[in-house]
């Protein structure tokens, strides 16, 4: 017997829509998939870079992203980039405050270096998004490795 691919409830031979949830159904009884809400992987991968941490950690928790392999690989990969970068401006910003305490001249050469690296993280960061958008599985020089490991184990199973 046929069953609704939205809600899971039988369907009733012929019938055009689920007597359930009222979505519409093909004639081999599965849910027309022009009708799924939802985003392709490249735009879910594109997307997970958005904010960063922030993104990829939803996209590692909804469905059905969260079982598509080349969305995981994004996910953690933007993941793992936000928390290197982030390290990174901890440690840069501290860096340049020492340097502030002892020369200003020094103050105004590492805060332009420090533009400059924001400009090449933002670059790079835009690179990564043009990669996933064309269904590219670019990696990043070694967090790329430990997000092609963590991407191809098995999500955790919700309840």
């Amino acid at each position: 017997m046929a069953t609704c691919a939205k809600c899971g409830a039988s369907l009733i031979e012929g019938s055009a829509f689920c007597s359930v949830c009222g979505s519409p159904v093909t004639a081999a009884g599965n849910q027309d998939q022009t009708t799924k809400a939802g985003l392709t992987s490249n735009v879910a991968a594109t997307l997970s870079y958005v904010l960063g941490l922030i993104t990829g950690i939803i996209f590692l928790a909804v469905e059905p992203y969260k079982r598509d392999p080349f969305v995981r690989f994004h996910a953690f990969q933007s993941v793992f980039f936000s928390i290197v970068v982030m390290i990174f401006w901890i440690l840069w910003s501290n860096f340049v405050w020492l340097t502030f305490l002892s020369s200003g001249f020094l103050l105004a050469i590492f805060s332009a270096i420090g533009g400059l690296i924001g400009l090449a993280i933002f670059c790079y960061w835009l690179f990564l998004m043009y990669k996933a958008y064309n269904k590219e599985r670019y990696r990043i020089p070694i967090i790329g490795e430990f997000a092609e490991k963590q991407a191809s184990r098995e999500p955790v199973q919700g309840r």
